[in-house]
């Protein structure tokens, strides 16, 4: 029939779509023919739920999963109760979804008693290992957190020394500097301030920038040492 040709192709273009590494544009690409997650084959939604759950994706088909299998047109396939079993293992337990999956189960009526039992202990397990498996992973990040800590305060102790070390520093240049001659010093920078620029200091026009050069000068002083321990002046 046609519906059994079209669900052949689809699943000839899910098959290449996936060999070409554009497994992201199957779940799109499918849903444009059927228009709805309802109306998938039993085929399809299979390829799908195995596809999704190759690549680590299996969330990807957790609403469409459960609108097909809430469909009560598609409880009465023969393949109803294979297609909850796969995604139950594929989709619902890998991400947790436990409540989701035994509200599914015993609401499954292709399922008799014994095999919702089996169902029913299967979810009980995983959950067992996924809370075990929480666990395991908070202690971890724990861990790592510690010592991340101990490395960052370990850090922070050898900053603090190296600040420590480098005021030492700027302390004993800065009593240097208290040392040095105010005289000498204005003079040094005028003779540098001349070489570099190439002033004459006899010419009319250097005046202003000779008496932008003493104003910065001051300023530089008045800014750079308190008042308490600046040395005298001497003009």
């Amino acid at each position: 029939s046609s519906a059994e040709v079209k669900c052949s192709l689809c699943v000839v273009g899910i098959q290449a779509l996936a060999e070409m590494n554009r497994w992201r544009e199957v779940l799109s690409w499918v849903l444009q023919y059927y228009h709805a997650p309802e109306h998938l084959p039993p085929k399809v939604l299979e390829l799908c739920i195995l596809l999704y759950s190759k690549v680590r994706e299996p969330q990807v088909m957790l609403e469409v999963g459960n609108l097909w299998l809430r469909d009560q047109t598609n409880k009465s396939l023969p393949e109803y109760g294979s297609l909850l079993e796969l995604y139950l293992v594929h989709v619902l337990l890998p991400l947790g979804r436990f409540e989701e999956a035994e509200e599914l189960v015993r609401g499954c009526d292709a399922f008799d008693s014994q095999q919702q039992q089996a169902f029913l202990g299967t979810i009980c397990e995983s959950r067992c290992q996924w809370t075990q498996q929480e666990e395991m992973r908070s202690a971890a990040e724990e861990q790592r957190e510690a010592a991340t800590e101990s490395v960052l305060g370990a850090l922070s102790q050898k900053l603090l020394t190296v600040l420590t070390l480098l005021r030492r520093a700027l302390r004993s240049m800065s009593s240097h500097f208290y040392l040095l001659p105010y005289k000498k010093m204005l003079l040094a920078t005028f003779l540098l301030y001349v070489v570099v620029v190439r002033l004459d200091p006899a010419s009319p026009t250097s005046l202003p920038f000779i008496y932008k050069l003493v104003q910065l000068f001051r300023q530089a002083w008045a800014a750079v040492f308190s008042p308490v321990h600046r040395p005298p002046v001497q003009d």
